[in-house]
């Protein structure tokens, strides 16, 4: 009996935007060399990546947040608004560099520092393209570090129906979250499949209406939900 090949599957199209040559370069060098991966584009400023995402319809966009003319904070702002089908990766040469997070809250998807390695920057991006959300390992810990400093521990200054909709489970999972950890982590932590913290973590962000890890670890720090109580 013959077999029937499966269907191909559609690489990740992936638009570099970026106001350094070498860095497009070699970010491009990198994903050249795999496969399910292909560059799409590159634009050398936030209003040139703004329009090519437009015409080109990237799964991700590789995104430098220090540009001249639109940065990437701007660009990011835009992109998530009329390009859905695109994710933003935003890139930065310092950890705890502003810009990044502002454009982490203006919808980017993921958060790397440019120096990152092509295990991670891959895994990243294939993470993004899957619907799901990428910091690097390196800053994770300080931009939970950075948003609990500055941001309320007390209770929420909006969102209370989105909150008093999670059940004492998900509330459970959503401060999990904040706290940095994986879904293997806290599937090992509650004793449950990973998959059913799968399913938990996907029906938190459709209640809260949020994209992704990235910005349900925001919405946990701005409305008091890193301990495991609901707020008052």
């Amino acid at each position: 009996m013959a077999t029937v090949a499966a269907p191909p599957t559609r690489p990740i199209r992936v638009l570099l935007v970026d106001d350094q040559t070498l860095v497009r370069m070699g970010f491009r060098m990198v994903l050249d060399a795999q496969d399910g991966i292909e560059v799409a584009g590159e634009a050398a400023d936030g209003r040139i990546g703004i329009d090519m995402c437009r015409t080109l319809a990237p799964d991700v966009v590789l995104m430098d947040v220090r540009m001249p003319d639109t940065d990437g904070i701007a660009a990011t702002r835009r992109i998530v608004e009329e390009c859905p089908q695109s994710r933003v990766i935003v890139l930065t040469t310092f950890d705890l560099d502003e810009y990044a997070f502002a454009a982490l809250r203006a919808g980017a998807s993921g958060f790397l520092l440019k120096d990152v390695g092509p295990a991670e920057l891959l895994a990243s991006i294939r993470a993004v393209a899957g619907g799901d959300a990428a910091i690097s390992s390196r800053v994770s810990r300080r931009m939970l570090d950075l948003f609990s400093q500055r941001l309320p521990s007390g209770p929420p200054s909006g969102g209370d129906e989105a909150v008093a909709a999670l059940t004492p489970r998900e509330l459970e999972i959503l401060s999990a979250i904040a706290g940095g950890l994986t879904n293997t982590e806290i599937a090992e932590r509650m004793f449950v499949a990973e998959s059913t913290v799968k399913t938990h973590v996907g029906r938190i962000l459709m209640k809260l209406g949020l994209r992704d890890r990235v910005h349900a670890v925001i919405f946990a720090y701005e409305h008091g939900l890193t301990g495991h109580r609901r707020p008052d």
